[in-house]
């Protein structure tokens, strides 16, 4: 079972070895990531130049626990829509808090206006 739940920042500052990596790769081995997310991750490696095989194997190497977006799932990140449009929260913030809600663990972000959403335990990396 997931202990946290990573959004997309965390994971590529982890990739980067920005701050706040070592706090995330001590987190890494019980972290889940929604399928949004890591769809954003998978992104960001290919628009800096790195191969879909590479990709993958580097993903693989985090073993994180990837969970599907689910209909359910979309509903939940949608009621999510209102407390974060002014911090300018897309899909993939959403989906992360949703699917860190529906566990019942913190999110690790890098982005500090996760701080003041009701309801959602967040973890600054940096």
């Amino acid at each position: 079972m997931a202990k946290v739940v990573l959004d997309a920042s965390a994971v590529i500052a982890l990739l980067r070895d920005e701050p706040g990596a070592d706090i995330i790769g001590k987190q890494v081995d019980d972290a889940a990531i929604s399928a949004v997310n890591l769809h954003e991750v998978v992104k960001e490696l290919l628009a800096n130049g790195i191969d879909m095989p590479i990709a993958r194997e580097i993903i693989a190497e985090l073993h994180l626990d990837v969970q599907p977006h689910t209909a359910e799932d979309a509903f939940e990140a949608a009621q999510l829509a209102t407390a974060t449009r002014e911090h300018g929260s897309g899909l993939g913030d959403r989906s992360c808090m949703a699917l860190a809600i529906k566990l019942g663990v913190p999110a690790l972000t890098t982005d500090q206006a996760w701080l003041d959403i009701a309801g959602l335990d967040v973890r600054l990396v940096r």
